[in-house]
């Protein structure tokens, strides 16, 4: 999802494209820190 988000803001400048990516980029660290932690983390 990132991958297509990216590439679509890269060809088209499109800022919901972005903000998509930016927010795939944001769950992810959230995910990441709850497998290195061992508990949920609210965002």
């Amino acid at each position: 999802m990132r991958n297509f988000s990216w590439n679509c803001f890269e060809m088209t400048g499109d800022i919901d494209a972005y903000l998509l990516f930016k927010d795939a980029d944001l769950l992810s660290q959230v995910e990441e820190a709850e497998v290195t932690l061992g508990e949920e983390v609210e965002v």
